[in-house]
């Protein structure tokens, strides 16, 4: 006997709602039950795209070109065949538009340390979908978890340099949803701050003093040993 069509299901192909843009995207939608022939029809936003015509229960494949933001959705297809009236509709689907991420960069407030002191490194992706995962890096080790920013904020990490070894090069790693898109920063080192010597201050207060001489004896000449000069004359 004729079957009434189930309501159609719609997914994207490649399993993932994440596209980017200029991609092109196949849509799936089937139904698993009903007399066949069905006809497909792919709607965007409540507007017609596109009609296709199955002879079997096979799914039928629509295929979607991200040409801006408008096109990531929300997306329906309505499937019908000779006895479903008015035909049954899918869930809707709609898109999430990522964009690669920029070389991220990593800085601190201070270029220079000494032992004992505590530093920060900030490390900041311009660019790129959210939310974005930084790890970061001591040479080749890591030396933090993974700190996901879903706000386009500076991911931070508190070192305390202990010895000469804290001194070595550090990076960070950024990614996000977008596929095969991982970056790394710049590479960041601290130099050693030089330690002043405890009798800098010492030296700079007897050149001091000794200025100060200098131009009160010289400041006294023409008012106390010219005039003793002539006098004594």
């Amino acid at each position: 006997f004729p079957e009434m069509l189930s309501n159609p299901r719609l997914l994207p192909v490649e399993g993932t709602s994440n596209v980017m843009m200029n991609q092109n995207v196949s849509l799936s939608c089937h139904v698993d039950s009903g007399s066949p022939p069905v006809r497909y029809t792919l709607f965007k936003h409540s507007q017609k795209v596109s009609t296709l015509n199955r002879p079997d229960l096979t799914p039928s494949l629509f295929n979607v070109t991200i040409n801006s933001a408008s096109d990531v959705g929300e997306y329906k297809c309505k499937a019908e065949n000779n006895i479903t009236h008015g035909g049954k509709y899918s869930n809707g689907l709609s898109f999430t538009l990522i964009e690669p991420i920029s070389k991220p960069v990593l800085r601190s407030l201070t270029s220079q340390a000494k032992e004992g002191q505590n530093v920060t490194l900030s490390c900041l992706s311009e660019n790129g979908s959210l939310p974005i995962t930084y790890i970061f890096f001591k040479g080749n080790r890591t030396i933090s978890q993974p700190v996901k920013m879903q706000k386009r904020e500076a991911a931070m990490i508190f070192l305390f340099i202990n010895s000469s070894s804290d001194f070595g090069t550090y990076k960070c790693r950024a990614q996000n949803s977008f596929r095969n898109n991982t970056k790394y920063s710049n590479s960041f080192n601290f130099t050693l701050a030089e330690e002043r010597s405890h009798s800098q201050p010492l030296i700079i207060s007897l050149v001091l003093i000794l200025l100060l001489f200098i131009i009160g004896f010289a400041l006294a000449i023409p008012f106390f040993i010219i005039p003793s000069y002539k006098a004594s004359k």
